[in-house]
């Protein structure tokens, strides 16, 4: 009785969240609709690199540049294509897979620091090298989506007809990049409970033990790579989407930095608090910036919001939420 009262707390709980994911554009300003959708494409990504380090324990300061394997892609398959840009998002999550899996190579003799490291090179070198390729990527000046006429985009016209009811461009932003990642969430929530996140969870704990227990080192860590990867190349689609352009400034070391952060406030290790990960990392360095408009101010404040959430909240947003959780869900479980 009790197990089954717990599993209608857990429904209700989604059926809230989706009544929230469903009505909060109705709710607030079309500039915040959109800035939600950006929060969107940034909590895709947090899930992928929560799969690699908070599952899998692979460090990666590199996702900046994932992203922009699939934000290029979209870009250079309108422009250069005349693709839809909805259509490409599959391929862009598919391209940066297949490099995530290529990066992922050197993490069978790295780990750690050293890892770390390799994989920040990676997004330092990732503006140079879309500057050297102009000829695909636009180099300096990049690619602009509206360039592409007289080919007109999906979802970046002033209102955006979707299986015949017309919506604004920044609600059909919402919607498309929220849609994508409560489905994201929900595969990698299938992952991290399947063999995968058991296998996953054992090379974290102790790669000896894993390997003695027949568990494949080098598949799973690239595996891991690669799916992590994916999420970075739809979330960089998505980015590409949002802003109609694209450009080395649009994927710096920084954009890396911010996925970890948002990692780490949302919880590695855990799922359900990485969208509060992704709203911190959207709206914090707003909220700086209105404290004061003095140099220096908005960096200083943002820089100690950081620390403090890391040291008041350890487990990030997603220990906090379970910490929460325990006292109702021991009740629901407990036999008397």
């Amino acid at each position: 009785m009790r197990r089954a009262a717990g599993i209608v707390l857990w429904l209700a709980a989604v059926a809230a969240a989706l009544a929230v994911f469903l009505l909060l554009p109705h709710l607030v300003s079309d500039f915040h609709t959109r800035d939600l959708a950006s929060a969107g494409a940034f909590f895709i990504a947090i899930v992928g690199l929560n799969l690699l380090t908070g599952y899998t324990g692979q460090i990666s300061l590199g996702h900046g540049a994932l992203m922009a394997i699939g934000g290029y892609t979209t870009a250079a398959l309108v422009v250069h294509e005349h693709w839809r840009d909805v259509w490409t998002i599959p391929l862009a999550g598919l391209a940066a897979g297949i490099v995530g899996f290529v990066v992922g190579i050197p993490a069978l003799r790295l780990s750690g620091l050293y890892l770390a490291l390799a994989t920040f090179a990676f997004a330092v070198a990732m503006p140079s090298l879309l500057k050297k390729f102009s000829g695909l990527t636009g180099g300096t000046q990049g690619l602009r989506f509206l360039e592409s006429a007289p080919f007109q985009v999906t979802g970046l016209k002033g209102t955006v007809t979707v299986f015949g009811h017309t919506t604004t461009q920044n609600h059909f932003l919402y919607y498309l990049t929220w849609g994508i990642g409560l489905l994201g969430f929900a595969v990698a929530w299938l992952i991290v409970r399947g063999r995968f996140g058991r296998a996953f969870r054992a090379i974290r704990d102790s790669e000896a033990a894993a390997a003695s227990s027949g568990v494949n080192l080098a598949a799973y860590k690239t595996l891991a790579f690669a799916i992590s990867g994916v999420y970075a190349g739809v979330a960089g689609s998505l980015v590409a989407i949002q802003s109609e352009i694209v450009n080395p400034l649009s994927f710096t070391v920084l954009l890396s930095i911010l996925i970890v952060v948002g990692a780490v406030v949302g919880g590695l290790g855990s799922l359900p608090g990485l969208v509060l990960g992704a709203l911190f990392i959207q709206y914090l360095p707003s909220i700086a910036a209105h404290v004061s408009t003095r140099q220096g101010v908005p960096e200083f404040v943002y820089g100690a919001a950081i620390i403090v959430v890391i040291i008041l909240l350890p487990g990030g947003a997603g220990g906090l939420l379970r910490r929460l959780a325990a006292p109702l869900t021991s009740r629901l479980y407990t036999r008397p």
